[in-house]
């Protein structure tokens, strides 16, 4: 199922947030990570547009795609948001190296090439 043209541009956003984070993130140790607030903030607001993003894709396309987790994308995206004292940094971080490159190679499959 090709995305509606509003769902593209969720997705294109979804992608360009995640490439953000992993851009951000590349090299660093989880003290690294810790220790620099600016990456620590920049990584979670970074983290939360992709949450809002997926949280706007229709609900019909996420249902054609159930491989990508979107309930826990959104989910994290409303603890960053709305819990900010519940933010786990270890598990932030293993959701930027580990989830969010896995999640760039699943949004790419979905959208056509840039022009």
């Amino acid at each position: 199922m090709q995305p509606e043209n509003r769902d593209a541009a969720y997705l294109w956003d979804m992608l360009d947030a995640a490439r953000e984070v992993s851009g951000m993130i590349a090299g660093a140790s989880l003290s690294d990570f810790v220790q620099n607030v600016v990456l620590l903030r920049a990584t979670e607001r970074s983290i939360e547009i992709i949450g809002e993003a997926a949280g706007r894709v229709s609900q019909s396309f996420r249902d054609v795609h159930p491989d990508i987790p979107w309930h826990q994308i959104i989910g994290q995206r409303h603890i960053l948001a709305h819990e900010y004292g519940r933010i786990d940094n270890e598990m932030l971080f293993r959701t930027a190296t580990e989830d969010i490159p896995q999640l760039i190679g699943q949004v790419e499959t979905l959208l056509p090439p840039a022009e």
